[in-house]
């Protein structure tokens, strides 16, 4: 393990720890107030939304990676809203260096919760923190050109196929959505994303991962999407 990598990993270990420990040395009284419905007279249920990430159809669309992702929003009392998002994810990159070509794409899922943080709960605007479980199952293609041994004057090809991954991960994330017009919103989300557990090939960490981006040390994603309200 490099000191770098060694560094990042002490830091978002430390990082879970703080959270879980502020979380657990809160009054009872407080924790229970934090996920106990806001009374008054509107219903329960309040709808559910639909809703598109376009940075990240845009990246797929336009660049050597990225995902399309969908989500349907239930909305409880406009304070509490469960969430699936379902997405699919695609990578086809070669390297200008070492000319080694990475290629994937397949399907992966995000379940969770998020929060309306605002005192004015129904309000048409929302401030939301959350959380996600995601998993996705992929595979990669690993391919070089072949090289010309200085000896035998053969090719020597370097090639893995359909080497089969996958990846389970949470997610921390901040959003805001805005009212534009009758049931269109706007909003954008900023995510932290911690590995859980991956099985990944004996050749090293794969480069992207569906869902998740691009497998680095920052481990941080945005995404701004269409709200439609029904």
């Amino acid at each position: 393990m490099t000191i770098r990598r060694f560094i990042f990993t002490s830091i978002r270990t430390a990082t879970v720890i703080s959270l879980l420990l502020l979380l657990t040395a809160a009054p009872a009284s407080a924790q229970m107030k934090f996920f106990t419905l806001q009374k008054d007279s509107i219903p329960v249920f309040r709808g559910f939304a639909v809703s598109f990430d376009l940075v990240g159809a845009g990246m797929a669309t336009f660049g050597s990676y990225g995902q399309y992702e969908g989500a349907l929003r239930v909305n409880l009392h406009d304070e509490w809203f469960p969430v699936v998002e379902l997405g699919y994810g695609r990578a086809n990159s070669e390297d200008e260096v070492t000319l080694v070509r990475y290629k994937t794409s397949a399907p992966y899922f995000k379940v969770g919760i998020d929060r309306n943080l605002l005192k004015n709960k129904h309000g048409p605007n929302r401030l939301y923190v959350g959380l996600r479980y995601a998993y996705t199952s992929y595979k990669v293609d690993i391919t070089r050109p072949g090289l010309t041994d200085p000896f035998w004057h053969w090719d020597a090809d370097y090639s893995i196929l359909d080497y089969p991954c996958n990846m389970h991960w949470a997610e921390v994330n901040v959003g805001l959505d805005a009212k534009i017009w009758g049931p269109l919103h706007l909003g954008w989300s900023v995510r932290y994303k911690l590995r859980i557990s991956h099985k990944e090939g004996d050749f090293g960490k794969t480069w992207y991962v569906p869902g998740f981006g691009t497998n680095d040390n920052t481990n941080l994603d945005a995404t701004f999407n269409v709200i439609i309200d029904i």
